[in-house]
């Protein structure tokens, strides 16, 4: 069992930065992929971006590519999401998730975190 506790969400205005973090419980992080969500009102949740085990792979999604970063911390048990550049179209509840295979999809995850609102106004 893996709970996900994501933080560092809130309210930014476009163009600026936010770091999202997402906390993971258990000595067993370092074998699940990691992957970041997001889900607009209205919308379907959608992958934003994904890391492998040893974080030598990572994916984004090419909505985010060049403003986004997904990272990990395998001491820390802690993956996070840096978002620069952000846009009003990139507000959302955003999820961390971990799944047992290197690349996480909405079909892969296994782990869910609570979700951690990210609001940019224009």
């Amino acid at each position: 069992q893996v709970q996900l506790v994501e933080s560092g969400g809130g309210m930014v205005q476009a163009g600026g930065s936010l770091r999202l973090s997402c906390a993971a419980s258990g000595r067993t992080f370092s074998s699940y992929g990691m992957g970041w969500f997001r889900q607009a009102l209205g919308k379907e949740r959608e992958f934003v971006a994904s890391i492998s085990q040893s974080g030598g792979l990572a994916n984004v999604a090419p909505s985010v590519k060049g403003r986004f970063r997904i990272s990990r911390d395998n001491a820390k048990n802690t993956v996070y999401l840096q978002m620069d550049s952000l846009k009003a179209e990139d507000t959302a509840v955003y999820y961390c998730a971990a799944s047992s295979r290197p690349f996480v999809t909405l079909g892969s995850a296994e782990y869910w975190g609570q979700g951690t609102q990210v609001t940019v106004s224009s």
